[in-house]
């Protein structure tokens, strides 16, 4: 199981359709690597394809949070969900965004007490409240929010990226999905 990518059948980058093997090899080029959630989820195109296409309009839109802040709630709810593909995944992506090497294994390990900024502290409680109390969240946690700072457009961020990552935590659950070793030491050490 060490070297199984995911308990159910994997896709090789060849056998996927052009346009998927397209975007993915254009995320390879960049990090050197195929990210393993693209071949586990690669034997099902169109779900391959649907996730890509939101991941990309909430992590990659222009405005509202930024990119780092964006991964911080990734990591944030991937660890209080105890998903370890995308704790570390998103956690080397979380390291260089945020360019501190420590920040992700905080935050992953113990999301509600982690010293942060009081900015941060406002975008992960209200991304916890979404992901872990679902039924509780209210006009209370959206009150907070606005007192730290967040704009509605900030506050949406934050549930859109605590809703897809809800899913992929999920997915990654359901397939044991491995992470790649490549993402463990991205973000530690300074770029020679």
């Amino acid at each position: 199981m060490a070297d199984t990518v995911s308990r159910f059948p994997v896709a090789e980058l060849t056998d996927l359709p052009d346009d998927l093997r397209e975007r993915i090899a254009a995320i390879a080029e960049k990090s050197g690597f195929v990210p393993n959630v693209f071949l586990a989820l690669g034997h099902r195109p169109a779900e391959l394809r649907a996730f890509l296409d939101y991941h990309d309009a909430v992590m990659e839109r222009d405005g509202g949070l930024t990119k780092a802040e964006r991964e911080l709630v990734v990591v944030a709810t991937s660890g209080a969900n105890s998903c370890t593909y995308c704790v570390v995944a998103h956690g080397a992506i979380l390291r260089i965004r945020a360019k501190d090497p420590r920040i992700a294994d905080r935050v992953a390990t113990n999301p509600w007490t982690v010293e942060l900024t009081e900015r941060q502290r406002a975008i992960v409680d209200l991304a916890l409240a979404l992901a872990v109390e679902p039924a509780t969240f209210g006009a209370d946690d959206l009150d907070d929010a606005r007192a730290a700072g967040l704009t509605d457009e900030e506050v949406w961020d934050v549930g859109a990226v605590t809703a897809l990552f809800a899913l992929s935590n999920r997915i990654a659950h359901l397939t044991a999905l491995r992470p790649n070793d490549e993402f463990y030491l991205m973000g530690r050490l300074p770029r020679e």
